[in-house]
């Protein structure tokens, strides 16, 4: 007899929008903004470049560094605290829908991305092109 453990709907923005984060990425990006401070954010993109013609960018930014038509979304951790996402426009253009998932496997391990706006990736997953 197997018992089966139900997976966690993957977390999405407070107001729906935005990429999707599974619950093993929210605990990790959880400790990584406990290490980099309050007042930093998440910035998600993409940019030109990669084995397939286009890589995923992730990196912690200031607050001060939002760009006017940047989008910005919240999202709920477990312990009752939020944090945002930012993106900019044209990322967004081929990242919405996006999961981010993460792996502490020692072989593959780290932020992994599911695009369903990729028509082609990588063997590593960083890079896409649509």
């Amino acid at each position: 007899m197997t018992s089966s453990t139900p997976v966690a709907a993957p977390t999405v923005a407070v107001d729906g929008k935005g990429i999707q984060i599974t619950e093993p990425a929210m605990a990790q990006l959880a400790k990584l903004r406990q290490q980099q401070g309050e007042n930093f954010l998440l910035r998600v993109g993409v940019r030109s470049g990669g084995c397939s013609g286009m890589s995923y960018t992730m990196d912690f930014i200031d607050r001060a560094e939002i760009a006017a038509d940047d989008e910005t979304y919240t999202y709920q951790l477990a312990d009752g605290s939020s944090f945002q996402v930012v993106s900019d426009p044209k990322s967004l253009l081929y990242i919405y829908g996006m999961q981010l998932d993460f792996s502490s496997a020692l072989i593959g391990g780290g932020f992994n991305f599911s695009n369903p706006n990729a028509t082609q990736t990588c063997g590593c997953g960083s890079s896409f092109s649509v």
